[in-house]
């Protein structure tokens, strides 16, 4: 269900139902990923308003292998000391992760040798979108997810390998980063790891899921790419890099780095004025409220995520016409959840995402509807046997 809207304070957007704004009404947003309440946040607001002041421009149309603003340097600069690694920045993480997969696919970043690149069934759309470009160059697979075995029978089948998934995963649950580590010591794996549901949501400075799992420094066999625009608050994406040979080959082959494509002014006036709240109490304080309306939710309604610490939940309802009807009528309740289906049918979930800026009376008043819905919906009592 596609709702049109207009936010207004916190979690809490103005709907317009059939696009109608006479039908105007509030809604609780449960299906937006800024995790820890910054995408409205005064001060990130301001940095990209004063980054607009002070350069007197949006948008530089020049490719950045030619001219590129100090503030976007400026930028770049101060991720790589948050993530420890050599950050460039892109407008958003899907081109981020497009300008990689051909480098990949060349074998440029494995010693020259063309990998057999294996994808996780579940990895996010902007990973494997992205097969065909690889497949013109390159053997590609995809396993079940987090299938270790399945990836070990490839690893040593085959001399190079490398494996494409998430980090935290946007339907729920996460990648096991230390299996993954024993991989890439015992075989030499290499690991692109995009982890944009993680970010900011865990480390002392936002560092994410994926990234405080590897050593200090990151290393020639492991990327990590990110979004700016879930739990960062601000705008673009990232990739991160270990090996200064990777940064110039990406600085100069990667298309979307290379063309005309740069985050504009607003969008790294953000993203600076994020750095500041990633590098100050403020984060912790966040981080700690999320988990609090995390374990508040946890209390009231059982998922397969129960008990772990991130702010996707799923709520198992099996027919696909009963997901719609119940989250339907949690709409008509003021509260935005988003339906997940995927093969085989029958398999359809409630998807929640959970923020920081969300109240507990939200929270609350959202399970109650959940738990009401299903039984009247389904006429049995949650969870469904």
């Amino acid at each position: 269900m596609t709702v049109r809207g207009d936010p207004t304070t916190g979690r809490t957007t103005t709907s317009w139902s059939n696009g109608l704004p006479a039908s105007r009404s509030q809604v609780v947003d449960f299906v937006g990923c800024s995790y820890l309440g910054l995408d409205n946040h005064p001060a990130i607001i301001a940095g990209a308003i004063e980054a607009i002041e002070v350069h007197r421009s949006l948008q530089w149309s020049h490719a950045r292998t030619r001219l590129k603003f100090d503030p976007l340097g400026e930028l770049e600069d101060i991720l790589s000391g948050i993530f420890c690694a050599r950050v460039l920045a892109f407008s958003s993480c899907m081109l981020a992760n497009l300008g990689a997969m051909p480098i990949l696919a060349s074998g440029q970043l494995t010693g020259g040798s063309k990998p057999l690149v294996v994808f996780d069934q579940s990895a996010q759309i902007s990973l494997p979108y992205h097969k065909p470009v690889l497949a013109a160059e390159t053997r590609v697979e995809t396993i079940g997810h987090n299938d270790i075995e399945a990836l070990e029978g490839l690893c040593r089948d085959n001399s190079v390998v490398v494996y494409i998934c998430d980090g935290v995963y946007s339907a729920g649950g996460y990648s096991p980063i230390k299996e993954l580590r024993q991989l890439q010591e015992r075989y030499g794996l290499f690991l692109y790891i995009d982890d944009s549901h993680g970010i900011s949501i865990f480390g002392d400075r936002g560092e994410g899921f994926a990234r405080p799992q590897f050593p200090h420094v990151l290393g020639e066999r492991t990327i990590i790419s990110a979004s700016l625009s879930k739990g960062f608050g601000a705008s673009g994406g990232v990739l991160m890099l270990g090996a200064a040979e990777h940064e110039e080959l990406f600085r100069r082959h990667s298309l979307p780095y290379a063309a005309s494509m740069a985050p504009n002014l607003a969008a790294i006036g953000a993203a600076i004025a994020s750095c500041k709240i990633h590098r100050s109490a403020e984060l912790g304080q966040r981080q700690r409220r999320l988990k609090q309306r995390i374990d508040l939710f946890d209390r009231r309604v059982a998922t397969a995520e129960q008990g772990n610490s991130f702010p996707i939940r799923t709520i198992a309802i099996g027919s696909e016409t009963n997901a719609i009807a119940i989250a339907k009528g949690i709409l008509d309740g003021g509260f935005y959840t988003s339906v997940a289906v995927s093969p085989p049918p029958g398999m359809a979930r409630i998807r929640v995402c959970i923020t920081a800026g969300h109240e507990v009376r939200d929270i609350e008043r959202l399970c109650d509807g959940i738990l009401q819905k299903i039984t009247e919906t389904t006429g049995k009592p949650y969870p469904l046997r």
